[in-house]
């Protein structure tokens, strides 16, 4: 995907300076702590609580946020590239143009949060948990989400390809439009009626997964 790499120009070309974690969390012991224009490299942020803190214009590149509490932050102009995440969440987080690319965070946190202009690009978000955000744009590319959570989740111009949904929860979350068809959608956890997929388009070897479907057009060939 090419967003990922604008993205990523983009935010490249205004960083100050490397930031280490020591100054990192000096910055965060000030009230409304804030981080701007700068970067962070192979850096690792264990046990690290910098909940409500606002960064912007900054780069993460292969870092490790292991156990961290970053929930309730503001994300603006951010890339996350080659990070991993591990039992770390961003709950109640606003994610406004920010690129995830070839990062693992399984299980991540994302619950009840804002997620405006957001992409994902070959990413492992195994068990994640979307629950009750609000997405106004996001783009997920060859990434696994399979048995993430999506509960009563309000979606808004998303677009899924390639990615792995198998088992994914989106109980009373309406996917109306989304076109699910690239995508490994076996064994979603719906609502008896379906009514949550009601509006999405499938492809035509994916209906035997979804007998009993109503409203859900499927994909001709092209």
């Amino acid at each position: 995907m090419t967003g990922a790499r604008r993205g990523y120009a983009k935010v490249n070309e205004r960083i100050g300076r490397h930031v280490t974690r020591d100054e990192l969390r000096e910055l965060l012991d000030e009230p409304d702590g804030e981080v701007t224009m700068t970067s962070f490299d192979g850096e690792t942020f264990s046990d690290a609580d910098v909940s409500g803190a606002t960064f912007s214009s900054v780069v993460f590149h292969a870092c490790t946020f292991e156990r961290a509490d970053l929930s309730a932050c503001t994300f603006t102009d951010v890339v996350f590239r080659g990070c991993r995440f591990i039992s770390s969440s961003m709950e109640r987080c606003w994610l406004n143009r920010v690129d995830f690319h070839s990062c693992s965070a399984p299980g991540l946190g994302l619950a009840k949060g804002r997620l405006t202009g957001v992409l994902f690009e070959d990413c492992q978000l195994r068990y994640a948990d979307f629950s009750e955000t609000t997405v106004r744009g996001m783009t997920a590319y060859k990434t696994s989400l399979r048995e993430s959570a999506w509960r009563a989740t309000k979606l808004g111009k998303i677009s899924l390809e390639q990615c792995d949904l198998s088992r994914a929860d989106v109980f009373q979350t309406a996917l109306a439009g989304v076109d699910l068809s690239s995508c490994d959608i076996g064994g979603l956890v719906v609502s008896n009626s379906f009514r949550e997929l009601r509006g999405s388009i499938i492809a035509p070897e994916q209906a035997v997964d979804l007998i009993g479907l109503l409203g859900v057009r499927i994909k001709q060939e092209e």
